[in-house]
Formats: structure tokens, sequence, C-alpha cells
């Protein structure tokens, strides 16, 4: 088949090659001595198959640049512009906080890096051992999307091995019963009953921060929320009968502000939206104020403690915090009733 005018050519070079299939394309005519047009030529790599040389010259086409000449900084773009809509900002600042410390691989070609120029820019970068093992896993994410869509034929990052995912470092510490009484006890602050929502329901922070108003039923007295596993995604969780005149309470202030989200911003006049990090920035009044010494996601861990020593059920416990369950009986059996989720959740008792 001919190729179109402009497009460029592909063809088989002579010889025993290991890749005999070259894809050019013209870059200029230019005239000889004789005053005769001579076209030069770029070529656009060398390939094993006539296909991928096609598929190589269509690339380029494209993108105005040769597949073995993609940049890491390139990659990352493209990368980013698919994988950002998939996860919440807090995840997509630590992904863009690797990709800022990997900054000597960011003009180079993708055909140029090797296992050694990712372990040394993991390993001279001047961050903590967690920020380190995040640009390990980046570079396993751009290798893996460059292998799909057939930019690369080889995953060099899964070669470092010099670099160690580290420990987890983080102690949570429950909430005690004295603490949570003081809380209780403190409702005017700000905030406050936010925290005590988050011990009773066991979401996670940033799941409380997005949660939508739509998906709290009173009627029903659940709320469905949660984002960040397969498993825990859109969970159902009975609201404990201990807060369920805090949530009626957070449901008419934010249709107050005419606002989609359960909990806003304390200074909204238009239901201003919470991120995260608002959240855990209140988190710390509230801990400088009743001289706490919480993380905020000791709530979470505070909900499955006290599950535990009230003697939740197992799998029911995995359903209300979104653990997966392995047990296959357990995973199919789908008669699990919102009342058993509900009597589950008010065995605990705190009061």
């Amino acid at each position: 088949m001919r190729l179109a005018n402009g497009f460029g050519s592909v063809h088989k070079l002579g010889g025993n090659r290991r890749k005999p299939w070259r894809a050019r394309k013209t870059s200029r005519i230019v005239k000889d001595e004789n005053g005769k047009a001579k076209q030069e030529y770029i070529t656009i790599g060398y390939f094993a198959t006539k296909q991928e040389a096609m598929d190589a010259l269509g690339y380029y086409n494209t993108t105005k640049y040769a597949i073995s000449d993609i940049k890491f900084s390139q990659l990352y773009d493209r990368l980013s512009e698919e994988h950002f809509q998939n996860i919440v900002p807090s995840a997509v600042r630590t992904w863009k906080s690797a990709y800022n410390h990997s900054t000597p691989l960011h003009n180079m070609k993708m055909s140029d890096i090797k296992t050694i120029h990712l372990e040394q820019a993991i390993l001279n970068a001047d961050v903590g051992p967690n920020t380190k093992s995040r640009m390990k896993s980046m570079f396993n994410l751009m290798y893996k999307y460059a292998l799909k869509h057939e930019l690369l034929n080889k995953n060099y990052a899964e070669l470092c091995n010099s670099v160690k995912t580290p420990a987890p470092a983080i102690q949570r510490i429950p909430f005690s019963k004295e603490e949570i009484q003081l809380l209780w006890n403190n409702l005017q602050f700000p905030f406050v009953d936010m925290v005590l929502i988050g011990i009773y329901t066991g979401f996670r922070p940033q799941e409380l921060a997005i949660l939508e108003l739509d998906n709290v039923d009173l009627d029903n007295q659940t709320i469905k929320g949660g984002i960040k596993t397969k498993a825990g995604r859109d969970r159902i969780v009975p609201i404990h009968h201990d807060i369920l005149e805090l949530v009626q309470n957070r449901v008419t202030h934010a249709t107050s502000l005419n606002s989609d989200k359960l909990f806003n911003d304390e200074n909204a006049q238009q239901g201003i939206t919470l991120s995260y990090d608002k959240y855990r920035n209140r988190f710390l009044k509230i801990n400088k104020r009743f001289n706490l010494n919480h993380k905020a996601h000791d709530t979470r861990h505070t909900f499955i403690t006290l599950a535990k020593q009230f003697n939740v059920n197992e799998y029911m416990l995995k359903l209300l915090v979104g653990h997966s369950i392995k047990d296959i009986t357990e995973s199919t059996y789908t008669h699990r009733t919102i009342e058993d989720l509900t009597s589950e959740i008010n065995k605990i008792k705190i009061l």
C-alpha cells in the first residue's frame, strides 16, 4: 500500500539484522551542486517487523517526535493526563512531588534511561524514605504505561532492587473513652462533630471531606462513601445512634448553604467544600485546644479498635471499613442486610 505524500516511508534493509525495518521521513529537500533536487531524511528508528516500523512512523506524524525519542518528562505528562483523573488530590500531590525530585531524568530520552539512572535519581534525592518509595512506584507506573502503549519494550524500573520500600513508620493511637467524652462535651468547637462522626463510622478523613449530601440517607439512617480501594469504594455504613443528631445537623447546615457536600468550610458563604488539607488544619486546632496528641487518621483506627473491643462480627467489620474479604463464602454472601450492619455497629458503646 502506497503511503500518503509527506507521511514517510518504511523499507527493509539488507543483511542479517535484528531490526531490519527502518522508518524514515523526509526532513527537507535541498539542491546539489548541479541544481538537482535531493531529499534529506530523518530516521525514526529501526524495528523487528514492518508493522512496528509503520506504528512508529504513524506515532511520529502525530506527536512530532519518534517513539525512541520520547523524554521522561513527556511520558510523565501523558501518564498524568490519564492517571490523575482517577485518584484523589492528596494522592496527586505525592506523584507530583515524586516527579519534582526526579529532576536528573526529566530531559533524558526514555530509550537512554537504564536501571542505574533510576536508582541514582532515587538514592540522590534529598527526601525521606516515603518519597523515595513513591519515586520508585512512579517509575514502575510510567514504564507500565509505556509498555501498554508500545512506547518501550522493557521495564527497567522493576529492576531497581537497591531501593527498598520502607516499613510503615506511622503509629496509630486510638482515642481513649475519656478523650471521646471530652469531644462530646465540646461540640460547640468547630469540627469536633466531624471528628466524632469519623470515630463512629470509620470513614477516612478524606472520605468524609468529599462526602456528598445525596449519599446521606436519613430515612434509612445510612451513609454511602469510600474512595480508596475496590472493597471500600461506595460502601454502606449505618449511622450509629449516638451520632444521628450530629449528622442531621450537618445535613441541615449543608442544605442552608446550598452545598452538595455534607461537610463544608466553616467560613463558607456559598457552600465552600473541604479539602483534606483544610480538614487536617482544623483537626490540629482541635488537638491544640484540648491538649490532644492524635493524627487525623486516628479516628478510623479508633473505630476499628472499638469494634474489636465490643466484638463486632469480623466480616461485618470488613464491610464497614472497606477491607477486602478473602473468604470466598463470605465475599459472595449477599444476604447480609443493613439491619445486620446496624446491629453490629450499635454494639459499640462509648457514652
